[in-house]
């Protein structure tokens, strides 16, 4: 049998082999616990970012056609179809050759966020185009509506399978995150669409933008900061490093721009500025939470810590059901006297 290697000081054998220094310590024995994500940068955060965008953009052209306000919902279709077109060109490049795309659409898995999720992009991106193409050409414009239509209903999903993608794997930053991060990607996707439709649509005709604006930065706000606050050890890298300044310049930006909407979102100036902070802000959130897993995959304490806690809590209830059964045991009658 091999043994562990000595310390480097006094040779002596660490005294607990089967479990991992978290104190701080980046390695295990000289290991990561868990293997880093292989996925490319800024491919897979430009994915996430880009496709989330897509989606909330495709929904607001949805309401938009509803209410009747063809310019923006046109607009909205453009930023849905860019959006999906880069997002999938992204995946692609990721995966290194175009058709382990399409073999991943040969089936579909509903226990499997990776297939669900692969069946959300393909159909969107391609209604989202339809509707686009036919908005810029004219041509078949009832068909090209009913595809933004269906395209607007994918939209929630479109904005928020990622988020099921990473919470779904072991990366501890992203798994432990599984309640919340779904809302911190909504809420970045509303904030995203609603900044592209602030660009490339004048104030007067971008009313709902901004009201969408200012829903998705409450709820992203809110969401983020309950990641950080809940996590405890587990949320440090949301907090410190890269991924915490990428966070929390999300949040300076999307606080910004909420407050410049509601105080001069009318004008010309202040609703292109915002726009623009919001898609940063969304990038921003994105590679934010990316980098976070990394970080927590790389440092084996993110991994052995809340295993120990909840071996310690399984402890603890199976030590309170003893002694709640033992009194009712110990205090039972002997026979009659």
């Amino acid at each position: 049998m091999t043994t562990a290697p000595p310390t480097a000081r006094t040779g002596a054998q660490p005294r607990d082999r089967d479990t991992a220094d978290v104190s701080g310590s980046r390695s295990y024995y000289g290991r990561p616990i868990l293997k880093e994500p292989t996925w490319l940068v800024p491919d897979v955060p430009g994915y996430l970012f880009l496709g989330g965008m897509a989606g909330a953009s495709a929904s607001l052209a949805a309401l938009a056609d509803l209410e009747g306000r063809p310019e923006l919902a046109a607009r909205g279709r453009y930023a849905a179809a860019g959006g999906a077109l880069a997002s999938v060109g992204l995946l692609i490049h990721d995966l290194g050759r175009p058709e382990r795309f399409l073999h991943m659409l040969r089936v579909i898995k509903p226990t499997s966020p990776l297939s669900v999720g692969t069946w959300i992009l393909g159909p969107f991106t391609a209604l989202s185009c339809a509707a686009a193409a036919s908005d810029a050409t004219g041509i078949w414009r009832p068909a090209g509506r009913l595809a933004g239509l269906a395209a607007g209903l994918l939209g929630p999903a479109m904005s928020t399978y990622t988020a099921a993608l990473l919470t779904d794997t072991a990366v501890p930053a992203w798994h432990e995150a599984r309640a919340e991060l779904p809302f911190v990607f909504a809420g970045s996707a509303l904030t995203s669409g609603a900044g592209a439709a602030l660009l490339l649509n004048p104030p007067e005709r971008a009313a709902p933008a901004r009201r969408l604006a200012l829903i998705g930065a409450g709820l992203e706000l809110g969401a983020t900061r309950l990641v950080t606050r809940r996590l405890g050890l587990v949320g440090e890298p949301y907090r410190t490093g890269r991924p915490g300044r990428l966070l929390r310049t999300a949040e300076v930006l999307t606080a910004g721009a909420a407050g410049l909407l509601a105080v001069a979102g009318r004008r010309r100036w202040a609703a292109a500025a915002a726009g623009a902070a919001l898609l940063a802000a969304g990038a921003c959130t994105r590679f934010g939470v990316f980098e976070a897993g990394r970080v927590s995959a790389r440092d084996p304490k993110y991994v052995v810590a809340p295993q120990r806690a909840r071996l310690a809590a399984r402890a603890e209830a199976a030590r309170r059901e003893a002694d709640g059964a033992a009194p009712g045991a110990a205090g039972a009658p002997a026979g009659p006297g």
